[in-house]
């Protein structure tokens, strides 16, 4: 398992963000959803979450 990138957050990643002007960064849902919606960043779902995400 894989924690969130994001400070002070414990849940499980679930998503990589390709992100352009700085570092790929592994997050969970919750926040992929609200980097997916800047200009330029790509959320590509992990393969290792589990079928039961997608």
């Amino acid at each position: 398992m894989t924690e969130c990138w994001e400070a002070d957050c414990e849940r499980e990643a679930a998503v990589e963000l390709h992100i352009p002007w700085d570092a790929n960064r592994k997050v969970c849902t919750g926040h992929a959803r609200v980097w997916a919606q800047k200009d330029g960043v790509v959320a590509e779902p992990l393969d290792d979450y589990g079928e039961e995400w997608r």
